[in-house]
């Protein structure tokens, strides 16, 4: 038979400097050893592949003991080389077949301490950013028989390996198929991380998140329970729950380790916290500049007099507080944690002392500006809270330009907006009502 062309069938990895090329040789007969070093385990390769071949007579005794190796694949194809090679792979070429042993380096990646979703009491560990320590992770927290994991690739360059997680017994049919038609439509060349994924799967372009991501394994597990379906994506210690919708931002899983008499206030608290983060600004201009009959005349009067130095509208006012607390909010992502916290408290404290002294803001916006943003810290989900954060901008326009009118148009056309989001199919705007159970 016509001998394999080994430089052919990987040709486009023959001058990668981690290929390892190695020719094994039995008298007059000789095959050739070839894997990435970067992928594959050196040590795996010398106690597996290197003993059978000492401990055989000629090849085809050498090809029989492959045949017995966990993980070994005789290829068909010359295109297969290449992936088997990517995929950490030892290719063994025999004089008529290719035969591929599977040596994958052992994942060096471990779970880590949840750092986006922090609660104080249950599991405190996260993902890792290999997907088969996830896969695991998911398994071993969820062990039931319908529990099905279907892997794919995404990305036409980087080829992402991805891990669909669902419970067969639990989710809907028409959720899968709704999600195998967007993974098809899906057309990027490089996708490394699950926000990255979670914007090609919905809306670029909407207000609101309507995929949740996550680091917390016990959340996806919660969600699997519902009839979620859970994505992993290999390389970023997140998941992708969908579908989404707002009450799910709302939530923290603290609310499920703790009484229902607990936990209640604790919403409600969360849901005035997104209604003071959004209108405020917007009902302090509204009420200033256009409608101080809104007030008593008392506390009309105290506002009017913490604004007497200063010398514009107050919607500058409202615009040049927000600007500054929203630059400590990134510079307090942005910097190295252990001065992040200090630089952008005494950056905080002194601005607006500094700004105050100066006339340039009144005391009562000091005021808002601070409850504005602690307003915004108490909402458990980042991906919402940035929403929040755009959202008030709108509605403050709508104050400069209609007053207290529209304040309340701007709040009733986001709730419409919002009621008329759906998140695979799924009602966005739910608020206590939880997730609907499955009908059997």
């Amino acid at each position: 038979m016509k001998r394999f062309d080994l430089q052919g069938a990987v040709s486009g990895l023959a001058h990668s400097g981690d290929l390892v090329s190695r020719e094994l040789r039995v008298e007059q007969e000789s095959a050739q050893l070839m894997y990435l070093s970067s992928l594959c385990d050196k040590n795996g390769i010398q106690t597996t592949i290197m003993q059978a071949f000492a401990a055989s007579g000629d090849l085809s005794e050498f090809e029989a003991k492959l045949s017995l190796l966990p993980g070994f694949e005789r290829l068909t194809a010359k295109p297969q080389a290449s992936d088997k090679l990517l995929r950490g792979c030892a290719l063994i070429v025999f004089r008529d077949s290719i035969c591929a042993v599977e040596m994958k380096k052992p994942s060096l990646s471990k779970p880590m301490e949840t750092c986006q979703e922090s609660i104080l009491q249950g599991p405190q560990n996260s993902f890792s950013e290999d997907i088969d320590t996830n896969v695991q992770i998911m398994r071993t927290r969820y062990p039931s028989k319908d529990l099905r994991v279907e892997y794919s690739e995404i990305g036409t360059e980087s080829r992402t390996q991805l891990a669909i997680v669902f419970d067969a017994s639990k989710v809907d049919p028409a959720l899968l198929l709704e999600l195998d038609k967007r993974l098809t439509e899906i057309d990027a060349a490089v996708i490394q991380a699950s926000n990255q994924l979670q914007m090609l799967l919905s809306n670029r372009y909407e207000f609101f998140p309507t995929l949740f991501v996550t680091d917390r394994p016990d959340r996806s597990v919660l969600s699997l329970s519902k009839g979620k379906v859970v994505l992993l994506l290999n390389g970023t210690p997140f998941s992708i729950i969908l579908p989404a919708v707002f009450y799910d931002f709302i939530t923290s899983m603290d609310d499920v380790y703790q009484y229902p008499w607990i936990t209640r206030p604790l919403q409600v608290l969360r849901y005035l916290s997104v209604f003071i983060t959004t209108t405020l600004p917007a009902l302090y201009v509204a009420a200033v500049s256009y409608n101080p009959e809104f007030f008593r005349a008392q506390l009309a009067l105290e506002i009017a007099g913490s604004r007497a130095a200063v010398p514009y509208a107050s919607f500058y006012e409202v615009f040049f507080m927000l600007f500054l607390t929203e630059a400590l909010t990134e510079a307090s992502i942005r910097l190295p944690k252990h001065i992040g916290s200090t630089a952008t408290t005494v950056g905080g404290l002194i601005l607006g002392e500094a700004a105050q002294e100066a006339g340039l803001v009144s005391s009562i916006m000091i005021i808002i500006a601070s409850s504005v943003a602690i307003s915004n810290f108490v909402i458990p989900i980042n991906t919402m809270s940035y929403a929040m954060r755009v959202i008030k901008f709108p509605l403050i326009i709508c104050a400069m330009y209609f007053g207290l009118v529209g304040v309340v148009t701007g709040i009733f056309g986001f709730i419409v907006y919002a009621a008329s989001l759906r998140s695979f199919g799924r009602p966005y705007l739910k608020l206590f009502a939880g997730e609907a159970k499955k009908s059997r």
